[in-house]
């Protein structure tokens, strides 16, 4: 079997929400490029580097933006 590693950022976006936070906020408080809000709004890879910049800027754990979803497919 293989497995499909897939990232969802929804936890971010709904923190976001409950602070009143915007993406270009985000960006601007977090100091992490639109690239990688992009790359997160996509459900795409981002550094550790950026996630923890997130984590400090809103005062959060990382599990606490981001989820990781493991797929099992058979070959």
């Amino acid at each position: 079997m293989e497995q499909n590693i897939l990232l969802n950022y929804n936890k971010l976006w709904k923190l976001m929400i409950d602070k009143k936070m915007n993406k270009t906020q985000l960006h601007e408080k977090a100091k992490i490029s639109t690239n990688a809000v992009a790359k997160m709004s996509r459900n795409e890879k981002v550094s550790l580097e950026t996630l923890a910049k997130i984590c400090y800027a809103l005062d959060c754990e990382i599990g606490d933006i981001i989820e990781i979803v493991i797929e099992e497919r058979r070959k």
